[in-house]
């Protein structure tokens, strides 16, 4: 992974133009990014403009987290993987701990009212 950052460095110093999920130059020499956010009216959240490629393709990398959690595809994977819990450097995806699970069982509905009538009145009096 760190040779393919090195290479698209070294293209971007001999003129090449540098390509990151999510980003784009514009005509004044900055780089703006945005990512697909299905939940926008028109589809996509503007992330803003930033003096490098690399700035804006973190801010992307950022944002598809957020979005996306562990399915996102990153422009620097290697810098985020080992920082989400769910995900290991050495495989895609790694056991998450266990965690504590409640089962009820329910013979009446009025049972179940009668547990959110009372989780709704404790929240309403603090």
């Amino acid at each position: 992974m760190e040779e393919a950052h090195k290479s698209k460095h070294c293209k971007e110093k001999e003129g090449e133009e540098v390509r990151y999920r999510g980003v784009r130059k514009r005509p004044w020499g900055k780089y703006g990014a945005e990512i697909r956010d299905p939940t926008k009216p028109t589809g996509r959240q503007w992330l803003g403009t930033f003096d490098t490629a690399e700035d804006a393709a973190r801010a992307y990398d950022r944002a598809a987290i957020a979005l996306r959690g562990a399915l996102a595809i990153l422009n620097f994977p290697h810098e985020y993987y080992s920082h989400l819990p769910f995900i290991s450097s050495n495989s895609s995806m790694a056991i998450a701990p266990p965690m504590e699970v409640i089962e009820f069982e329910c013979l009446d509905n009025k049972v179940l009212e009668d547990l959110l009538e009372s989780q709704e009145e404790t929240s309403n009096k603090d």
